[in-house]
């Protein structure tokens, strides 16, 4: 047990070097990074969607995904620069592949890349990728407890999205319990509610991403 916890300490050292230049990259050209971490079928993809059509952004998405290339289309089909990683297995992106794949975007016309990490609650919390911050996607259909069950994400993250929410008349979700299990883990994290269908929410995320976008080009180093 101790060799396999000394191994993944290294190997999450060694990409913190890829994740440190990644930073310093983008902290030069004032390009916001997010990485958007949320279950298979959350709805990630969908608020990128409505992000690309809503924000008035230069954006591009780096997804990530065990297998096919399905999500990289549908981006590519609103005119958004993509690349697709398939981990072919792994439960998470890397630092050191993400900034490959970076090499492959018009880093210097954006205002912000988005990084749609594999569907996971747990293992992509954990990695660095160099991001400017984590965003917490729960779909409301999964449950109100899932903050409390993957705690560090939720801890971590500098917004939660709470999606498809035109289905809560029809579930027994908890929004006081919702609502105070975030608030105790991430006090003042902004709570995003979000029905990407309608597009109810999405005015406000999209305002959030813009004025985190302004923000780093403020800060041009």
């Amino acid at each position: 047990m101790n060799r396999i916890i000394t191994l993944q300490q290294s190997v999450m050292a060694e990409d913190e070097k890829f994740a440190s230049s990644i930073r310093e990259r983008n902290a030069r050209m004032g390009l916001l990074m997010v990485n958007i971490i949320g279950s298979p079928g959350s709805g990630k993809t969908t608020l990128l969607e409505r992000t690309a059509l809503n924000a008035g952004l230069a954006m591009a998405v780096i997804e990530g995904d065990l297998a096919t290339d399905r999500d990289a289309e549908r981006m590519a089909r609103l005119d958004v620069p993509v690349v697709q990683i398939n981990t072919r297995g792994g439960c998470h992106l890397e630092a050191n592949v993400v900034e490959r794949a970076m090499d492959s975007l018009p880093l210097d016309t954006l205002d912000v890349l988005f990084v749609e990490n594999v569907g996971n609650l747990v293992c992509p919390a954990e990695f660095d990728l160099g991001e400017d911050f984590k965003v917490a996607v729960l779909s409301a259909p999964e449950g109100a407890d899932k903050p409390l069950k993957y705690p560090f994400l939720f801890a971590s993250a500098k917004a939660v999205l709470l999606t498809k929410t035109d289905l809560l008349p029809h579930l027994s979700f908890d929004t006081g319990m919702f609502d105070a299990d975030v608030e105790r883990l991430n006090p003042g994290v902004p709570v995003f509610r979000t029905d990407s269908i309608s597009g109810a929410g999405i005015a406000e995320w999209v305002d959030f991403i813009r004025f985190k976008a302004r923000e780093k080009r403020a800060n041009v180093r």
